[in-house]
């Protein structure tokens, strides 16, 4: 019974510890491309598609997209890539 419950000890901290390495981040990223009004929901759409990404929000006037996504489930390339296969490539704002 004791192993069992070392068992169980020991999975709760490594889950604990995984959560803990996980962080809500906000990137914002230069998007080139974005021409017209309907650019900034292709864009959108296409990193909403993006595991891991709880919120998008793009500036038409500032040719961005800013991002709050999971690092543990997403990562900037991914959000690059998208929108880029999307006809958008961008890259993090310095």
């Amino acid at each position: 019974m004791n192993k069992v419950l070392s068992c169980i000890a020991f999975a709760v901290t490594i889950a604990a510890a995984t959560a803990a390495t996980a962080a809500e981040k906000t990137i914002t990223l230069a998007v080139d491309n974005v021409y017209c009004a309907a650019c900034p929901s292709i864009v959108k759409g296409s990193l909403e598609a993006v595991p891991g990404v709880a919120k998008v929000a793009v500036s038409y006037k500032d040719k961005t997209a800013t991002i709050v996504y999971d690092d543990a489930k997403a990562d900037v390339s991914q959000l690059t890539s998208a929108t880029t296969k999307a006809g958008y490539p961008s890259a993090p704002k310095g």
